[in-house]
C-alpha cells in the first residue's frame, strides 16, 4: 500500500483536550467516567477524531499511556452505528496482539465498551482449547482480539469470517515482530478485504515498523506523544553492578532493604524464572514465576494473586509478561537484561504508568555490559549507576542461610527416603529357589535327502 509521507502523516504533538470534546457518545463518557478517568491522554486526545475521520493511523505511543482506550472507544462507536440484524453476526473489528496476556486485558477493556452499545467482543489466543472459541464465534461477534497463530488456525479451518472487517488493529507491533509474526500478519491480511482502516500501535519505532506499514497502511496520518524509542519519563531508572552469580541475594537485599511488597522480575528464561522464584522462597520471600511453560489458567491466577497482594514477587519472562496491566506497580527490576534493546523501555512501561511514579532497576553482570551499551545507545543517554557500600556482608550471611537451608531440606530428603525403604517388608535371607524345569529331549534332525 501507499505510505508517502505528506504533511499531514508526519508525527505532530497532540495537546490532551477533555473527553466530552471527542465526540463520543453518551455511554461510552460514562464508561470512561466509571474507570475513573476525566482528561484524555495525549494518545487518546490525537487517535480518537482520527480514527473517527476513517483514514489509516501509525501511532508511536509507549504502554501505559491510554493506547488501548485510544483505538476501542472510536472502533465501538463506529461500529454500533450500523448493527447488523443477523443473529450471527461476523467480525467487523479484528485487534492482533502478540500475547495471550495482553489479549485478555484488550479484551475486557473492549467489552467493558461493547457491552454498553449492543455489541459483542470475544478473545482468541492459543494454549487453550479450541472448542470454547469455536462456539463462541458461531454465536456471532462484532469484535475479535486475538494472536496471530490461533486467528490462523481458525481461518483454515473456516470457524471464523474475516471478509466483513472494516478496521484492524495491530497492537504492540514491535513485540509481534520481535516474536517472529511476521508472516503470521501477512497471513492474516490475506483474508481480509482490501478496503479496510488499518491502525498500527507501537511503543518504538524501527525500520521493520516502518516497512510493515508501508505493506499493510495506505497513506497514514502519523502521532507520536513522545519521542520515539524512549523509556517514560515516569520511571526512576538506576544499575547496580554485580557478579552473575550474587544477583539472587542482591535482589533479595534490596526487597528486604527498600521493604517492596510489589515488585516484577524480568528473567531471560523459563528455567531461570523458575530457579530465582525457589531461591527467594528459600530466602523467606513469597514468589511465584509466569512464563510460557504454564498453562494458561494457571498464568491467570497467579497474576490475579500478584495483583491481590498475596505475594511480594511476580518473576516472568519478556513473552508471559508482556501486556500485563498491574495498577500501580512501584518496581520493576531487570534480573537478566534483554538481548533486543527495544525490550527494555518495553519492560519498564510496566511501572510509572497513568500518571504514577515508578522505578526501574536493573543488576548487570560484568558479561551484561555490552547489553547494556546497546540499551543505553538506544535511549541517547546512560543509566544512573548506583552502589550499596552495606551489601556484601549482608549477601554474604544470606547465602549461607540459604545453603543452610538447602543442606537441611536434602538431608530431611534422604531421611524420609530411609525410613520408606524401612517401612518395606524384609527380604528373606535364604535364597530363592529356581523352578525346575522339565527337559525336552531334543528334535530329531535327518540329513536332507540327496536327488536320485
Amino acid at each position: 500500500m501507499n505510505n508517502e509521507t505528506t504533511s499531514s502523516s508526519r508525527p505532530k504533538t497532540v495537546t490532551p483536550a477533555a473527553f466530552d470534546t471527542l465526540g463520543l457518545r453518551a455511554e461510552l463518557l460514562s464508561a470512561v467516567a466509571s474507570q475513573g478517568y476525566t482528561t484524555p491522554t495525549p494518545i487518546q486526545s490525537g487517535a480518537i477524531p482520527l480514527i473517527f475521520e476513517g483514514c489509516d493511523l501509525l501511532a508511536g505511543a509507549q504502554t501505559g499511556t491510554g493506547k488501548t482506550a485510544a483505538f476501542a472507544l472510536p472502533i465501538v462507536q463506529r461500529l454500533s452505528e450500523k448493527i447488523p440484524v443477523e443473529k450471527r453476526r461476523k467480525p467487523r473489528a479484528l485487534v492482533l496482539v502478540p500475547t495471550r496476556e495482553l489479549a485478555a486485558q484488550v479484551s475486557e477493556q473492549m467489552n467493558n465498551y461493547a457491552r454498553r452499545l449492543a455489541l459483542r467482543s470475544t478473545m482468541i489466543y492459543g494454549g487453550v482449547m479450541i472448542q470454547a472459541q469455536i462456539e463462541r464465534l458461531h454465536r456471532g461477534v462484532d469484535i475479535v482480539v486475538a494472536t496471530p497463530g490461533r486467528l490462523l488456525d481458525h481461518a483454515e479451518r473456516g470457524t471464523i469470517d474475516l471478509s466483513r472487517i472494516e478496521v484492524l488493529v495491530l497492537d504492540e507491533a514491535d513485540r509481534m515482530l520481535d516474536l517472529g509474526f511476521i508472516d503470521d500478519i501477512k497471513k492474516v491480511a490475506e483474508y481480509l478485504p482490501p478496503k479496510r482502516q488499518t491502525l498500527l500501535f507501537s511503543a518504538t519505532y524501527s525500520k521493520s515498523i516502518k516497512q510493515l506499514a508501508d505493506q499493510l497502511l495506505n497513506h497514514p496520518r502519523r502521532i507520536e506523544v513522545a519521542r520515539s524509542n524512549i523509556a517514560a519519563d515516569a520511571v526512576t531508572q538506576a544499575v547496580y553492578e554485580v557478579e552473575r552469580s550474587r544477583k539472587r541475594e542482591m535482589l533479595a537485599f534490596l526487597i528486604r532493604k527498600g521493604g517492596w511488597n510489589q515488585v516484577l522480575v524480568f528473567a531471560r528464561t523459563r528455567y531461570g524464572a523458575d530457579k530465582l522464584t525457589e531461591e527467594l522462597l528459600l530466602d523467606g520471600i513469597k514468589a511465584a514465576a509466569i512464563h510460557s511453560n504454564k498453562s494458561q489458567s494457571i498464568r491467570t491466577r497467579t497474576l490475579a494473586e500478584f495483583k491481590q497482594g498475596e505475594f511480594r514477587v511476580l518473576v516472568a519472562t519478556d513473552v508471559a509478561a508482556r501486556g500485563l496491566d498491574i495498577e500501580r506497580l512501584p518496581h520493576v527490576v531487570n534480573y537478566d537484561l534483554p538481548q533486543v534493546p527495544e525490550d527494555y523501555v518495553h519492560r519498564i512501561g510496566r511501572t510509572g504508568r497513568a500518571g504514577e511514579d515508578g522505578v526501574a532497576l536493573s543488576l548487570v553482570s560484568p558479561e551484561e555490559r555490552p547489553l547494556l551499551a546497546a540499551i543505553e545507545k538506544l535511549l541517547t543517554y546512560a543509566v544512573p549507576k548506583r552502589t550499596l557500600a552495606e551489601f556484601p556482608a549482608t549477601a554474604a550471611r544470606r547465602s549461607a542461610r540459604v545453603q543452610s537451608i538447602k543442606q537441611a531440606d536434602a538431608q530431611a530428603r534422604t531421611r524420609k527416603s530411609k525410613d520408606k525403604a524401612a517401612q518395606l517388608p524384609a527380604k528373606s535371607a535364604e535364597p530363592r529357589r529356581k523352578r525346575a524345569v522339565e527337559e525336552r529331549p531334543a528334535p530329531k534332525t535327518g540329513r536332507r535327502g540327496s536327488r536320485s
